[in-house]
């Protein structure tokens, strides 16, 4: 917008003219047009200054850069459809990249009359060399990837299942470790507790 100042000006020229019947009234409206007058002519002086303002180019901004992410991600949960005699314990896991090699172990700690009643998987059963055994305190489930065989990308489960002792049993020494190998021969590994 540029305002016209030679109109502005002759319009306050006009109202003060006027014959003066109030005069509060009228020099009230010749203050507020001399304000409004004011005002634009600073709007109008500030959008030129604007535009005479030399451009300073492109500007350049610090960007910071995060480090490749990990492609693996993993969680161990208890599944909610365990009761006060039986419970299976899952560990999910999502890869951002295709695994050539894969080992999943679940640890499910002797807290009393912990033995398992069986397993499952989400990836195809062929693919995987599955063994179930006590070892030091802990029910240890283990899948290994057979070779020649490659993980999805995606997310996948893995399931061991057990009676317990009566009542409801404590997950939190239980753990899981997810490891692998992605194309290149990259090595990746996560894992948790089911605290």
């Amino acid at each position: 917008h540029r305002p016209d100042r030679a109109r502005m000006l002759a319009r306050v020229e006009r109202g003060m003219r006027e014959p003066e019947r109030r005069p509060a009234v009228g020099w009230l409206r010749i203050a507020a047009l001399t304000a409004g007058a004011a005002g634009a002519l600073a709007v109008g002086g500030f959008a030129v200054g604007s535009a005479l303002r030399p451009d300073p180019g492109p500007q350049q901004r610090q960007v910071a850069v995060e480090p490749a992410a990990d492609p693996l991600w993993a969680d161990g949960s208890v599944d909610p459809g365990s009761n006060a005699y039986w419970a299976q314990s899952n560990v999910t896991f999502k890869t951002k990249r295709e695994l050539t090699a894969l080992t999943v172990e679940l640890r499910v700690a002797q807290t009393g009359g912990v033995n398992s009643t069986g397993h499952w998987r989400s990836l195809p059963a062929d693919d995987f060399k599955e063994t179930v055994a006590e070892r030091d305190g802990f029910l240890v489930y283990r899948w290994v990837l057979r070779p020649g065989r490659t993980v999805p990308v995606g997310q996948h489960v893995f399931a061991g299942q057990y009676n317990h002792a009566e009542g409801g049993r404590d997950a939190g020494a239980d753990r899981y470790v997810v490891s692998g190998r992605v194309h290149g021969g990259q090595q990746v590994s996560v894992g948790g507790d089911f605290a």
